[in-house]
Protein backbone atom coordinates (compact mmCIF):
# COMPACT_ATOMS: atom_id res chain seq x y z
CA UNK A 1 0.00 0.00 0.00
CA UNK A 2 1.25 3.21 -1.13
CA UNK A 3 0.69 6.06 1.42
CA UNK A 4 3.35 8.79 0.84
CA UNK A 5 1.97 11.12 3.23
CA UNK A 6 1.63 8.88 6.31
CA UNK A 7 5.30 8.18 5.50
CA UNK A 8 6.91 11.57 5.29
CA UNK A 9 4.24 12.67 8.82
CA UNK A 10 5.20 9.44 10.37
CA UNK A 11 9.52 9.53 9.62
CA UNK A 12 9.15 13.38 10.92
CA UNK A 13 7.36 12.34 13.87
CA UNK A 14 8.74 9.30 14.77
CA UNK A 15 11.98 8.72 13.42
CA UNK A 16 10.65 5.69 11.37
CA UNK A 17 7.83 4.09 9.45
CA UNK A 18 6.08 2.43 12.52
CA UNK A 19 3.19 0.69 9.81
CA UNK A 20 4.60 -2.51 8.07
CA UNK A 21 3.61 -2.54 4.07
CA UNK A 22 2.84 1.43 4.11
CA UNK A 23 5.15 2.64 1.30
CA UNK A 24 6.69 5.84 -0.27
CA UNK A 25 6.30 4.98 -3.38
CA UNK A 26 5.31 1.66 -5.27
CA UNK A 27 7.53 -1.17 -5.45
CA UNK A 28 9.37 0.71 -2.17
CA UNK A 29 9.43 -1.82 0.57
CA UNK A 30 10.75 -0.62 3.96
CA UNK A 31 12.04 -3.06 6.76
CA UNK A 32 11.85 -2.42 10.60
CA UNK A 33 13.83 -4.73 13.15
CA UNK A 34 11.90 -7.31 14.90
CA UNK A 35 11.64 -7.27 18.38
CA UNK A 36 12.74 -9.97 20.53
CA UNK A 37 9.94 -12.17 21.94
CA UNK A 38 9.74 -12.02 25.56
CA UNK A 39 9.79 -15.80 25.83
CA UNK A 40 13.57 -16.28 24.04
CA UNK A 41 15.05 -14.05 26.53
CA UNK A 42 16.88 -14.44 29.41
CA UNK A 43 15.05 -13.32 32.73
CA UNK A 44 17.41 -11.46 35.31
CA UNK A 45 16.37 -10.11 38.26
CA UNK A 46 19.57 -8.61 39.53
CA UNK A 47 23.03 -7.49 38.89
CA UNK A 48 24.48 -10.81 39.77
CA UNK A 49 22.21 -12.09 36.76
CA UNK A 50 22.79 -10.42 34.72
CA UNK A 51 26.73 -10.62 34.73
CA UNK A 52 26.08 -14.77 34.55
CA UNK A 53 23.49 -14.10 31.22
CA UNK A 54 26.77 -11.87 29.71
CA UNK A 55 29.03 -14.25 30.78
CA UNK A 56 27.04 -16.70 29.06
CA UNK A 57 26.48 -14.48 25.33
CA UNK A 58 30.45 -14.26 25.21
CA UNK A 59 31.16 -18.05 25.71
CA UNK A 60 28.92 -18.60 22.88
CA UNK A 61 30.69 -15.95 20.83
CA UNK A 62 33.89 -17.62 21.33
CA UNK A 63 35.93 -18.15 18.34
CA UNK A 64 35.28 -15.04 16.06
CA UNK A 65 36.67 -11.97 16.32
CA UNK A 66 34.80 -9.30 17.80
CA UNK A 67 34.84 -5.77 17.84
CA UNK A 68 32.82 -3.17 20.13
CA UNK A 69 30.94 -0.24 19.36
CA UNK A 70 32.63 1.67 22.57
CA UNK A 71 31.44 5.14 24.05
CA UNK A 72 32.28 7.00 26.94
CA UNK A 73 29.31 5.67 28.73
CA UNK A 74 28.41 2.66 31.43
CA UNK A 75 27.02 0.26 29.00
CA UNK A 76 29.49 0.20 26.51
CA UNK A 77 32.03 0.15 28.91
CA UNK A 78 30.29 -2.73 30.82
CA UNK A 79 30.51 -4.42 27.91
CA UNK A 80 34.32 -4.20 27.49
CA UNK A 81 35.08 -6.28 30.78
CA UNK A 82 33.71 -9.16 28.86
CA UNK A 83 35.83 -8.56 25.93
CA UNK A 84 39.06 -8.03 27.34
CA UNK A 85 41.89 -7.97 24.31
CA UNK A 86 39.64 -7.55 21.96
CA UNK A 87 39.13 -4.23 19.18
CA UNK A 88 36.91 -1.46 20.55
CA UNK A 89 35.73 0.94 17.60
CA UNK A 90 34.98 4.46 19.13
CA UNK A 91 33.37 7.45 17.30
CA UNK A 92 35.61 10.34 17.25
CA UNK A 93 33.88 13.92 15.47
CA UNK A 94 35.34 17.40 13.94
CA UNK A 95 38.93 16.10 14.84
CA UNK A 96 38.59 15.35 17.99
CA UNK A 97 37.24 18.42 19.07
CA UNK A 98 33.50 17.14 19.43
CA UNK A 99 32.95 15.73 23.14
CA UNK A 100 36.66 15.54 23.89
CA UNK A 101 35.42 14.22 27.42
CA UNK A 102 33.31 10.91 26.57
CA UNK A 103 36.00 10.05 24.07
CA UNK A 104 39.02 10.39 26.86
CA UNK A 105 36.66 8.26 29.05
CA UNK A 106 36.28 5.79 26.09
CA UNK A 107 40.06 5.60 25.31
CA UNK A 108 40.32 5.02 29.73
CA UNK A 109 38.05 2.00 29.62
CA UNK A 110 39.78 0.56 26.29
CA UNK A 111 43.09 0.90 28.02
CA UNK A 112 41.91 -0.92 31.02
CA UNK A 113 39.99 -3.97 29.50
CA UNK A 114 43.46 -4.64 27.05
CA UNK A 115 41.92 -3.58 24.01
CA UNK A 116 43.29 -2.01 20.86
CA UNK A 117 41.09 0.86 19.96
CA UNK A 118 40.16 1.88 16.42
CA UNK A 119 39.10 5.41 16.03
CA UNK A 120 35.80 5.78 13.98
CA UNK A 121 36.68 9.76 12.06
CA UNK A 122 33.33 10.96 11.42
CA UNK A 123 32.42 14.75 9.49
CA UNK A 124 29.96 15.62 7.27
CA UNK A 125 31.57 13.97 4.24
CA UNK A 126 31.35 10.76 6.01
CA UNK A 127 27.76 11.16 6.75
CA UNK A 128 27.09 12.11 3.10
CA UNK A 129 29.15 8.68 1.70
CA UNK A 130 26.55 6.29 4.00
CA UNK A 131 23.46 8.35 4.07
CA UNK A 132 22.32 6.75 0.24
CA UNK A 133 23.50 3.46 1.27
CA UNK A 134 21.46 3.20 4.12
CA UNK A 135 18.23 5.14 2.98
CA UNK A 136 18.05 2.45 0.22
CA UNK A 137 18.44 -0.38 2.25
CA UNK A 138 15.94 0.29 4.89
CA UNK A 139 13.53 1.63 1.47
CA UNK A 140 13.11 4.97 4.06
CA UNK A 141 14.94 8.18 5.30
CA UNK A 142 17.02 7.12 8.29
CA UNK A 143 18.18 8.39 11.95
CA UNK A 144 21.09 10.02 12.04
CA UNK A 145 23.42 7.28 13.94
CA UNK A 146 22.82 5.47 10.86
CA UNK A 147 25.83 6.49 8.48
CA UNK A 148 28.32 6.57 11.26
CA UNK A 149 27.65 3.45 12.61
CA UNK A 150 27.88 2.26 8.89
CA UNK A 151 30.90 3.87 8.59
CA UNK A 152 31.84 2.01 11.64
CA UNK A 153 30.90 -1.64 10.50
CA UNK A 154 32.67 -0.87 7.63
CA UNK A 155 35.98 -0.22 9.09
CA UNK A 156 35.40 -3.03 11.16
CA UNK A 157 34.89 -5.27 8.49
CA UNK A 158 38.07 -3.86 6.28
CA UNK A 159 39.92 -4.58 9.94
CA UNK A 160 38.44 -8.49 9.89
CA UNK A 161 36.01 -7.94 12.56
CA UNK A 162 33.78 -11.04 12.07
CA UNK A 163 30.41 -9.46 14.67
CA UNK A 164 30.13 -6.41 16.16
CA UNK A 165 28.90 -6.06 19.85
CA UNK A 166 26.84 -3.07 21.07
CA UNK A 167 24.86 -1.87 23.89
CA UNK A 168 22.05 -0.52 22.83
CA UNK A 169 19.42 -2.43 24.23
CA UNK A 170 20.12 -1.28 28.07
CA UNK A 171 18.36 2.07 27.76
CA UNK A 172 15.06 0.04 26.26
CA UNK A 173 15.06 -2.98 29.09
CA UNK A 174 16.53 -1.42 32.04
CA UNK A 175 14.90 2.23 32.22
CA UNK A 176 17.73 4.41 30.67
CA UNK A 177 15.02 6.65 28.68
CA UNK A 178 14.66 8.57 31.98
CA UNK A 179 12.78 11.65 30.99
CA UNK A 180 10.20 9.58 29.34
CA UNK A 181 9.81 7.50 32.75
CA UNK A 182 10.10 10.66 34.67
CA UNK A 183 6.46 11.19 35.27
CA UNK A 184 3.36 9.83 34.89
CA UNK A 185 1.69 10.88 31.57
CA UNK A 186 -1.41 12.17 30.27
CA UNK A 187 -2.55 11.07 26.76
CA UNK A 188 -2.33 14.17 24.93
CA UNK A 189 0.88 15.36 26.76
CA UNK A 190 2.92 12.19 26.25
CA UNK A 191 2.13 12.72 22.45
CA UNK A 192 3.25 15.78 22.12
CA UNK A 193 6.17 15.01 24.63
CA UNK A 194 7.08 11.88 22.51
CA UNK A 195 6.78 13.33 18.49
CA UNK A 196 9.93 14.64 16.95
CA UNK A 197 8.24 17.60 14.77
CA UNK A 198 4.64 18.19 14.59
CA UNK A 199 4.18 17.28 10.37
CA UNK A 200 1.56 19.80 10.53
CA UNK A 201 4.31 22.50 11.19
CA UNK A 202 6.56 21.57 7.95
CA UNK A 203 4.65 19.50 5.88
CA UNK A 204 1.79 20.71 2.82
CA UNK A 205 -0.23 18.04 3.31
CA UNK A 206 0.51 16.22 6.91
CA UNK A 207 -1.13 12.83 7.89
CA UNK A 208 -2.60 12.13 11.38
CA UNK A 209 -0.03 10.05 13.60
CA UNK A 210 -1.75 9.46 16.37
CA UNK A 211 -3.04 5.59 15.70
CA UNK A 212 0.70 4.42 16.84
CA UNK A 213 -0.15 5.78 20.42
CA UNK A 214 -4.05 4.62 20.41
CA UNK A 215 -3.17 0.91 21.61
CA UNK A 216 -1.77 2.34 24.68
CA UNK A 217 -4.22 4.94 25.61
CA UNK A 218 -5.80 4.32 28.98
CA UNK A 219 -8.81 7.01 29.03
CA UNK A 220 -7.18 10.42 29.61
CA UNK A 221 -3.99 8.71 30.44
CA UNK A 222 -1.30 6.33 28.47
CA UNK A 223 0.32 3.21 28.99
CA UNK A 224 4.06 5.17 28.48
CA UNK A 225 6.09 1.83 30.01
CA UNK A 226 4.58 -0.06 27.60
CA UNK A 227 5.05 2.13 24.71
CA UNK A 228 8.19 2.46 25.08
CA UNK A 229 8.73 -1.26 25.41
CA UNK A 230 7.19 -1.19 21.84
CA UNK A 231 7.44 1.30 19.22
CA UNK A 232 10.12 3.49 21.03
CA UNK A 233 12.11 0.40 21.15
CA UNK A 234 10.97 -0.68 17.57
CA UNK A 235 12.83 2.56 16.07
CA UNK A 236 16.03 2.61 17.67
CA UNK A 237 16.54 -1.63 17.13
CA UNK A 238 15.91 -0.87 13.89
CA UNK A 239 18.78 2.23 13.28
CA UNK A 240 21.68 -0.48 14.14
CA UNK A 241 19.87 -3.14 12.46
CA UNK A 242 19.61 -1.13 9.12
CA UNK A 243 23.04 0.24 9.31
CA UNK A 244 24.81 -3.24 10.44
CA UNK A 245 22.84 -4.99 7.60
CA UNK A 246 23.53 -2.43 4.91
CA UNK A 247 27.25 -2.64 5.69
CA UNK A 248 27.55 -7.00 5.56
CA UNK A 249 28.43 -6.93 9.62
CA UNK A 250 26.70 -9.28 11.89
CA UNK A 251 26.08 -7.81 15.21
CA UNK A 252 24.56 -8.72 18.52
CA UNK A 253 23.74 -6.82 20.90
CA UNK A 254 23.47 -8.41 24.63
CA UNK A 255 21.23 -6.25 26.44
CA UNK A 256 18.65 -7.07 23.97
CA UNK A 257 18.27 -10.71 24.88
CA UNK A 258 17.74 -9.66 28.52
CA UNK A 259 14.31 -9.05 30.52
CA UNK A 260 13.50 -7.93 33.75
CA UNK A 261 11.81 -10.32 36.07
CA UNK A 262 9.98 -7.51 37.58
CA UNK A 263 8.59 -4.44 36.52
CA UNK A 264 10.97 -1.31 36.30
CA UNK A 265 11.17 0.53 39.55
CA UNK A 266 9.85 4.38 38.55
CA UNK A 267 10.70 5.63 42.14
CA UNK A 268 14.50 4.50 41.80
CA UNK A 269 14.74 6.18 37.67
CA UNK A 270 12.96 8.98 39.28
CA UNK A 271 15.19 9.39 42.20
CA UNK A 272 18.06 9.48 39.64
CA UNK A 273 19.05 6.18 39.13
CA UNK A 274 18.34 5.54 34.97
CA UNK A 275 19.27 1.38 34.77
CA UNK A 276 19.74 0.94 38.00
CA UNK A 277 20.76 -2.62 37.65
CA UNK A 278 23.53 -2.10 35.03
CA UNK A 279 25.24 1.03 37.69
CA UNK A 280 25.21 -1.60 40.02
CA UNK A 281 26.78 -4.67 37.50
CA UNK A 282 29.02 -1.50 36.26
CA UNK A 283 30.45 -0.96 39.56
CA UNK A 284 30.92 -4.74 40.40
CA UNK A 285 33.07 -4.83 37.19
CA UNK A 286 34.94 -1.96 37.64
CA UNK A 287 34.76 -1.10 41.49
CA UNK A 288 34.26 2.40 40.53
CA UNK A 289 31.25 4.48 40.00
CA UNK A 290 29.80 4.40 36.77
CA UNK A 291 29.74 7.43 34.40
CA UNK A 292 27.11 9.66 33.51
CA UNK A 293 24.68 9.34 31.12
CA UNK A 294 25.92 10.31 27.72
CA UNK A 295 23.24 9.95 24.55
CA UNK A 296 25.44 8.35 21.30
CA UNK A 297 27.55 12.11 19.85
CA UNK A 298 26.72 12.95 17.01
CA UNK A 299 27.57 17.02 16.08
CA UNK A 300 23.93 17.67 13.88
CA UNK A 301 23.83 21.54 15.55
CA UNK A 302 27.09 22.24 14.04
CA UNK A 303 26.04 20.52 10.70
CA UNK A 304 23.11 22.49 10.12
CA UNK A 305 24.04 25.64 11.61
CA UNK A 306 23.88 27.44 8.37
CA UNK A 307 21.24 24.99 6.27
CA UNK A 308 18.76 27.17 4.80
CA UNK A 309 15.79 24.37 5.24
CA UNK A 310 14.23 22.10 2.85
CA UNK A 311 13.31 22.75 -0.45
CA UNK A 312 10.86 20.77 -2.41
CA UNK A 313 6.74 21.04 -2.69
CA UNK A 314 6.04 18.50 0.18
CA UNK A 315 7.38 21.11 2.74
CA UNK A 316 5.77 24.05 3.68
CA UNK A 317 7.31 28.11 2.46
CA UNK A 318 6.85 29.23 6.23
CA UNK A 319 8.99 26.96 8.41
CA UNK A 320 10.65 29.00 11.05
CA UNK A 321 13.90 26.95 11.32
CA UNK A 322 14.75 28.75 14.26
CA UNK A 323 12.55 26.90 16.14
CA UNK A 324 14.06 23.35 15.37
CA UNK A 325 17.22 21.91 16.85
CA UNK A 326 19.65 20.19 14.76
CA UNK A 327 18.33 16.72 15.41
CA UNK A 328 15.19 18.14 14.08
CA UNK A 329 16.76 19.90 11.20
CA UNK A 330 18.16 16.40 10.31
CA UNK A 331 14.93 14.71 10.02
CA UNK A 332 13.80 17.51 7.11
CA UNK A 333 17.48 17.03 5.46
CA UNK A 334 17.08 13.42 5.73
CA UNK A 335 13.48 13.30 4.33
CA UNK A 336 14.07 15.64 1.42
CA UNK A 337 17.31 13.53 0.20
CA UNK A 338 14.85 10.71 0.24
CA UNK A 339 12.29 11.99 -1.38
CA UNK A 340 15.05 13.32 -4.36
CA UNK A 341 16.62 10.00 -4.33
CA UNK A 342 13.36 8.51 -5.52
CA UNK A 343 12.52 11.22 -7.82
CA UNK A 344 15.82 10.44 -9.78
CA UNK A 345 15.33 6.82 -9.48
CA UNK A 346 11.87 7.42 -11.39
CA UNK A 347 13.38 9.59 -14.05
CA UNK A 348 15.85 6.85 -14.89
CA UNK A 349 12.91 4.33 -14.94
CA UNK A 350 11.11 6.23 -17.23
CA UNK A 351 14.02 6.70 -19.63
Amino acid sequence: MVDKAYCCSAFLAFRFIPRDGVEFAPGMRHVNAKLPMKEDCTPVASAADIDAALQGTFRSLEGQRLGLLLSGGMDSATLATYMRGCDAYTFRFLGGNYQREELKRAERFAAMNDMTLHYVDIDWGVVQEGLEPVMRHRGAPVHSIEPQVYAAARQAAADGIERMIIGDGADYVFGGMDLLLAKDWGYEEFIRRYIYIDPAEVLVEPASITGLFEPYRRGDNIDFVSFMEGPNTLESYGSYMNAFATAGMPYSDPYEHLSLVKPLDLNRIRSGESKYLVRELFRMRYGEKEPEKVPMPRPVDEYFRNWNGPLRSEFRRDIDLERYNGNQRWLMYALERFLNMLELEFRKCET
